[in-house]
């Protein structure tokens, strides 16, 4: 994606929009990940381009967002989970939000079941679902832009999205969207094997072991022969972007969002 590309997209916070006495229709949640990690930076520059053009009114919080909360729970640290969570239900709740989307699956599984205890009640979708909801209702048309027929793509079921919160579906009705061909890895679905991020792990060395979690899904990813492994995770996303350089795979095979490869498709 260009720079040029990039910079015709202007995104509005809550609180331009609440000077104009506005409401978005969504609240894109961005995450941590999306708004600092370089590679993630891109699935969040593809998925606003995506809502801009099929004409979706969104808003982020920008500087008023903060992370949910999630690690530090996942760590055992329920007091500054808490913490972070209040702070986060405040400033939505200002904001009179009622529906969010982020494109992560731990933002998503904390928004939507661990913040109605705390005061935060929303409607939570994740971009997965959102996209095939817009595919759904016409607003996203094939185009064939992306050239991905004839391609093989494998999904990695993020746990969080998958056993956490039953979404097996919406993502693999996205990739079928592009007319390219989905093969399943051995382990998928319910039975689907962790990236080796979650619970924390991610900001953890690793445990003593014959071989890291993520080689384990990569290398199990690479027996479907992909063109691309489709993720809808920044933690799956790196961890299996390092396993493919682990591999040294990375000419041959891409890691890429659910958001990528519908901007690529929509020529975006």
């Amino acid at each position: 994606m260009s720079e040029e590309s990039i910079k015709t997209v202007t995104v509005p916070t809550m609180a331009e929009m609440a000077s104009k006495g506005e409401e978005p229709e969504v609240l894109f949640w961005v995450g941590c990940a999306g708004a600092f990690d370089e590679r993630y930076k891109a699935v969040t520059q593809a998925f606003v381009k995506i809502l801009t053009h099929v004409g979706i009114k969104y808003a982020v919080l920008g500087q008023e967002e903060s992370c949910t909360g999630d690690p530090a729970k996942r760590a055992g640290n329920e007091f500054l989970f808490q913490m972070q969570a209040m702070t986060n239900i405040e400033v939505l709740n200002a904001y009179n939000v009622k529906k969010i989307v982020t494109a992560c699956p731990h933002c998503f599984n904390t928004i939507k079941n661990e913040y109605p205890e705390l005061g935060g009640d929303y409607e939570v979708i994740h971009h997965s679902t959102f996209l095939q909801q817009l595919i759904d209702g016409g607003q996203l048309k094939f185009t064939g832009e992306g050239d991905f027929k004839g391609k093989r793509i494998t999904y990695h079921d993020s746990c969080y999205l998958g056993r956490g919160n039953n979404i097996y579906e919406a993502p693999r009705q996205v990739l079928e969207f592009l007319d390219a061909e989905l093969v399943e890895m051995k382990r998928c679905k319910s039975r689907g094997l962790c990236c080796g991020a979650g619970g924390a792990q991610m900001f953890k060395d690793a445990e003593s072991g014959d071989k890291e979690v993520n080689i384990e899904r990569t290398e199990e990813a690479l027996r479907t022969n992909p063109n691309v492994i489709a993720s809808a995770c920044p933690f799956c996303m790196t961890m299996l972007s390092d396993g493919i350089k682990n591999k040294n795979k990375e000419e041959e095979v891409e890691v890429k969002d659910l958001a990528e490869l519908i901007a690529q498709d929509q020529g975006l």
